[in-house]
């Protein structure tokens, strides 16, 4: 029989992509989200409003950082447990306070995992970041040096290192470098909207720091596949061929052979919205890191109101998407990933192996069909 599965932040981003990977291949008898976001506000594509439908998918509304309500997103009326859980509920913007990470990061991901302990599943899976390791242009490989350079990837870490210290848990790790694809509103997405809007304003895009900068990627269908490959057993169809070993903490980078930095992700914003981009140059970049206060305030000012009156003039009157970039991002730091050793362990595909435009421009046409894009703004 199929497993039971618990995804834990199951509207989100990665979770609703998952969730609809284990619908549409057959891989789970059951599938449970549990999630503080009700799925009829969650802007879902049509693809996923049907997946949230079907009779095998069941929502719970949560607060996982409340052991009962936690507790609850666990227990079947049976008494049986689930065969996988899956941790992607985190806050996910950048900018919070330490405190709100440690309530929406670190305690939602302890208070799960200690029950997922409790009631020993065969494995549990968090879903942490690359920005974890040291911002280097080599790429890091699993044993590489950490030190994270985020906030959120700071308390990310501590719940990593937490996890492994709890008994009998099945702990695998997944450190996604930059997620993109449809859906997406934090990774890429913020570069297409300031692309947008420079179509807009009929002027060159020029970023700070240099073309090489490390941005290296990974697609979200991609991340779906990995969650399900570290996990199942070798008797589920595209799973494992070893089986998890109890009481063990295996950790796996994903990352696309794409190598994408920054001068790659604006050669296909240069296409898909017919504008020209550059660089500010050194003078302009060593001042902003010196001022990125400063210097962040105004790359915001200048791009927020173009998009609302974007917006606006295109009929989007609610929109969760915004040019917005908080000043950890536009700091010079590399996200340069060696997402090999999934590959090697598991015979894992990257199916989406590099970085296009095509996949790009699916992203803003899968945004314009929601309804939170308006259209015409590509070339």
């Amino acid at each position: 029989m199929a497993p039971s599965v618990l995804v834990l932040g199951g509207v989100g981003f990665i979770g609703r992509h998952f969730v609809a990977y284990l619908i549409e291949n057959n891989l789970a008898s059951r599938v449970r989200v549990a999630d503080k976001v009700l799925p009829a506000t969650a802007y879902l594509s049509e693809k996923h409003r049907v997946v949230f439908a079907d009779p095998r998918v069941e929502f719970k509304q949560s607060n996982l950082g409340n052991a009962a309500s936690a507790e609850r997103a666990f227990a079947l009326d049976d008494g049986s447990e689930f065969d996988y859980v899956f941790n992607l509920a985190a806050e996910t913007k950048y900018g919070q306070t330490e405190e709100v990470y440690h309530d929406k990061v670190y305690q939602v991901a302890m208070v799960v995992g200690n029950e997922a302990a409790k009631r020993k599943v065969k494995a549990f899976v968090e879903v942490s970041t690359a920005q974890v390791y040291e911002s280097d242009k080599r790429p890091s490989t699993e044993e590489s040096k950490l030190k994270p350079w985020t906030q959120l990837a700071k308390m990310k870490l501590k719940a990593e290192e937490d996890l492994r210290k709890i008994p009998g848990l099945n702990l695998i790790i997944l450190r996604p470098a930059v997620v993109y694809g449809p859906n997406d509103i934090l990774g890429i997405t913020p570069r297409l909207i300031i692309g947008a809007v420079y179509r807009q304003l009929q002027e060159e895009m020029k970023l700070l720091w240099t073309k090489d900068l490390k941005i290296n990627t990974v697609h979200v269908y991609d991340v779906a596949t990995a969650l399900w490959a570290v996990t199942a057993s070798p008797a589920e169809k595209g799973g494992r061929t070893t089986p998890l070993a109890p009481g063990t903490a295996e950790i796996y980078n994903l990352a696309d052979k794409s190598d994408t930095d920054q001068g790659s992700i604006n050669e296909h914003i240069q296409a898909i919205f017919g504008i020209q981009t550059g660089y500010q140059g050194t003078v302009i970049s060593q001042f902003a890191k010196l001022n990125l206060d400063s210097v962040t305030e105004d790359v915001n000012d200048k791009h927020l109101q173009p998009w609302s009156d974007l917006c606006k003039n295109g009929g989007v009157a609610n929109t969760p998407l915004t040019p917005y970039l908080d000043k950890e991002l536009l700091k010079d730091n590399a996200t340069s990933i060696d997402g090999s050793k999934i590959e090697k362990v598991f015979g894992f595909t990257y199916k989406h192996p590099v970085l296009t435009e095509e996949s790009l421009r699916a992203v803003v046409t899968d945004f314009e069909a929601i309804g939170i894009w308006p259209k015409g703004t590509t070339k």
